[in-house]
């Protein structure tokens, strides 16, 4: 794999512990510098990552030996981090969503492209062998054309088990900022990219009790629609409806099927990697199970980042910031639609990424 490429993680959070458990050790990265506003979580976790240093994230945008800055701050931190790292020369490859407003991530993208440097983006579950299986099969004709797609994402709220669930209720989260990218990237995977949508939303309470941790009991403002649903139009014809929700209780919908002239998939969550694909044949009369065909299999957090640095010229980094601003917009324009009770033209149509082939877990590890 050559000289491991030199990463900076900006943003030590929950989720940078899944990130660090794929890429701490891959011999493709070096873990050169860590930084976070909270200096005791980035002292504790270069701890734990030989080679690592905790500084601040000036020092850090500013380290020789960084090459990439994985930006793991919250939300409404990513646009102005991303761009403060373009600016230092360095590639990013940032958390979902790219931004919280669409001409922010536009603004992220165009700096990347004048800077000569490169923007990724998660979510990368998608570029696992659930999403990928089924991605595989939709282009090996198993269900025919495809002709539309339900995805389906409920749950009762974060506050329930967030000890600090409050940027789950402002500008840049909700239920479609948050969960949103998960389906929605996948759903460019399956079907290709949007050219329209058409949105609904609703915000039945205007504050939250958080449930567990030291601030039990606090109530929190609520300021954005907790309930989103809409339909996409992508770019082939096919028809996705969404729904993302933190007002329901449970669900018994799979979380994505595609429906075809000649058949059904039902796709695994797409908030995880693996999960069992499933297929429904015209004139048959049982679910059938399909084998891992595709996808990095037994792949974390950070895989995306791996499928990042390795790019080359030949094939573009899967989750890429073509695809993350799409995703973005897409979002925005569901929300834009709901204000305005119109149907929203999108201006962004990237290209579908190219599948991952079944890359065994020894293999993207770098030691098979």
């Amino acid at each position: 794999m050559g000289d491991p490429h030199g990463v900076g993680i900006v943003g030590l959070g929950v989720i940078s512990r899944a990130y660090l458990d794929t890429l701490a050790h891959h011999p493709a990265v070096r873990i050169a510098a860590l930084a976070d506003l909270d200096e005791s979580r980035s002292a504790a976790a270069a701890a734990t990552v030989p080679g690592s240093a905790a500084m601040s994230v000036e020092r850090l945008l500013a380290h020789p030996d960084v090459h990439t800055v994985l930006n793991l701050t919250i939300p409404a931190a990513h646009a102005d981090v991303s761009r403060a790292a373009i600016d230092a020369g360095k590639n990013v490859y940032v958390e979902k969503p790219l931004a919280v407003t669409f001409p922010d991530g536009r603004s992220i993208v165009d700096r990347a492209a004048s800077a000569g440097v490169h923007i990724g983006c998660a979510p990368d579950t998608v570029l696992g062998t659930g999403t990928q299986t089924a991605r595989a099969a939709i282009d090996d004709g198993l269900i025919g054309r495809p002709m539309s797609a339900t995805a389906v994402m409920v749950t009762a709220g974060h506050e329930r088990w967030h000890p600090h669930p409050d940027f789950y209720y402002t500008p840049g989260g909700g239920p479609l900022f948050d969960m949103g990218p998960y389906y929605i990237s996948a759903l460019v995977h399956l079907l290709g990219p949007v050219r329209a949508v058409v949105g609904a939303a609703s915000r039945l309470r205007s504050e939250r009790v958080i449930g567990s941790g030291p601030r039990a009991g606090e109530h929190i403002p609520v300021r954005v629609d907790t309930h989103v649903t809409g339909v996409l139009e992508h770019v082939d014809g096919a028809l996705s409806t969404i729904t993302t929700s933190f007002d329901g209780i449970a669900t018994t919908a799979a979380p994505i099927e595609v429906h075809g002239e000649t058949g059904t998939l039902a796709v695994p969550d797409p908030n995880y990697f693996d999960g069992e694909v499933r297929h429904f044949a015209l004139g048959g009369d049982e679910w059938r199970a399909l084998q891992a065909r595709a996808g990095y299999a037994e792949s974390g957090r950070g895989i995306g980042l791996l499928d990042f640095v390795l790019a080359d010229r030949q094939r573009a980094p899967r989750a890429g910031g073509d695809v993350a601003l799409h995703v973005l917009e897409t979002m925005t324009a569901l929300l834009e639609s709901a204000a305005q009770g119109r149907r929203i033209e999108l201006t962004t149509t990237p290209r579908r990424p190219v599948l991952v082939p079944l890359t065994p877990a020894t293999q993207w590890k770098g030691v098979g």
